[in-house]
C-alpha cells in the first residue's frame, strides 16, 4: 500500500507539532525542522509556509506573544524557503548546511534584536557581548533540537519511502 506523499508527510509534521507541546528543553523544538522539511515535501508552497507560521501562532496564544514574533516568523518563512530550494539537491550535505546555516541565523539574528530591543542589555559593545553570552546555553539546545527533529523528520521520510509505504516523487 501506498500512501501520498503529502499524507506521510503531514502525518510526520503533526508529530513534530505535538512535540512542541510536551516538556523540553529550551530552544529544542521542530519548527525549524517543519519549515525545512514543509519546503522540501508540500507541493503548496502556501500551505508549507503557512504551517510553521500557524505551530508558532498556536503556541504563542498559550506561551504568550512578545516583540520578537515579526522577526521569528519571518526567519521560518525564510527557512521554509531554503527547503524550497534544496529539494532537488537533497541530501545529508544539504540538510545539513540547511539546519546549521538556520540555527546560526536564528542565534544570531534574534538575540540582535534582544540586544536592540529589551532592555536589558546596554547599547554598547559590552552589552552585545553579554547579550550573545547569555544565549548560548539556547543556542547549544537549539542547535541539537534541530539536528534532531530533522534527522528525524527526513530520515522517518525517507525510510518510509523506501519501503514503498509513500510514493516517490514523480519527475517534472
Amino acid at each position: 500500500m501506498s500512501l501520498s506523499r503529502n499524507l506521510v508527510a503531514f502525518a510526520l509534521l503533526v508529530l513534530a507539532v505535538l512535540s512542541r507541546f510536551l516538556p523540553h528543553l529550551p530552544n529544542f523544538t521542530p519548527v525549524l525542522a517543519i519549515s525545512i522539511f514543509g519546503g522540501v515535501y508540500f507541493s503548496n508552497r502556501l500551505v508549507a509556509i503557512v504551517l510553521p507560521l500557524g505551530i508558532m501562532l498556536l503556541s504563542d496564544l498559550f506561551i504568550g506573544f512578545h516583540e520578537l514574533m515579526p522577526v521569528i516568523y519571518g526567519l521560518f518563512i525564510v527557512y521554509t524557503i531554503v527547503g524550497m530550494k534544496i529539494k532537488d539537491s537533497l541530501g545529508l550535505g544539504s540538510l545539513a548546511i540547511a539546519g546549521l546555516a538556520g540555527a546560526v541565523s536564528f542565534f544570531v539574528i534574534t538575540n540582535f534584536f534582544v540586544w536592540v530591543t529589551s532592555g536589558m542589555y546596554s547599547l554598547d559593545a559590552q552589552g552585545f557581548a553579554q547579550c550573545y553570552i547569555a544565549a548560548l546555553p539556547f543556542f547549544k539546545y537549539s542547535l541539537l533540537g534541530d539536528f534532531t527533529y530533522i534527522s528525524v523528520l527526513f530520515g522517518s521520510y525517507y525510510l518510509l519511502e523506501r519501503k514503498g509505504f509513500v510514493s516517490a516523487p514523480q519527475a517534472a
